[in-house]
């Protein structure tokens, strides 16, 4: 009975809640500009700091993009073409040439060989040296140029005609004259494979042309 009542009354309790919410007032009031300051140094940061950065992204790109109009590339053969004010680097591809398409290089023939004869007539015909290097191939397969060569089939000379008759429609000496059969042989070699390289490509792959 003389016990103090542990509820308080109505009027207590509201004083007791708006001295609370005065501290609380009093403690923001004081923090608000710290926080300002905050805020405001790191606005100050930012602008100081952004533009360097965002000029130093356009320099790096305005680098990259000089250095791509000045990229060469060795050892390749090119032209320089002006394009929208730039001067623009285009490869050309160079054709290769298989000189002989695979046959041995050549030298000159000796003067008044069946070679030299044939390599007159292959100029003649507008065929380069690469394609006198393909006859030298094929012949020397067939007969080593030997205007006596004879096969047991019925080939003969230098293009190893079958039968060797055949080569009487470049001339009656057929049988004995070099330049003749050379003759026959480019004519038969032209008309069938187009030229001579595409003879001795015909006969690595068969065996015959």
């Amino acid at each position: 009975m003389g016990r103090r009542s542990k509820h308080l009354s109505p009027r207590a309790a509201s004083r007791g809640v708006g001295v609370a919410a005065q501290g609380h007032r009093i403690r923001t009031g004081r923090l608000l500009p710290i926080f300002s300051f905050l805020a405001a140094s790191g606005l100050i940061l930012a602008l100081t700091i952004a533009p360097d950065q965002a000029q130093n992204s356009f320099a790096l790109t305005q680098v990259a993009q000089h250095d791509l109009q000045k990229l060469e590339i060795a050892d390749v053969t090119a032209a320089v073409v002006t394009r929208d004010s730039y001067q623009v680097t285009k490869k050309k591809v160079q054709p290769v040439i298989a000189v002989g398409a695979g046959a041995p290089a050549v030298g000159i023939p000796d003067p008044g060989s069946a070679q030299a004869i044939g390599h007159d007539m292959v100029l003649a015909r507008g065929w380069g040296e690469d394609q006198f290097a393909c006859l030298v191939a094929l012949f020397n397969r067939e007969s080593g140029w030997n205007v006596y060569a004879a096969n047991p089939s019925g080939a003969y000379g230098i293009p190893q005609a079958l039968p060797g008759s055949k080569m009487a429609t470049a001339g009656a000496d057929w049988a004995t004259n070099p330049a003749t059969q050379i003759s026959w042989g480019l004519g038969y070699i032209e008309a069938r494979y187009g030229t001579p390289c595409g003879a001795w490509g015909h006969s690595q792959s068969a065996g015959w042309y």
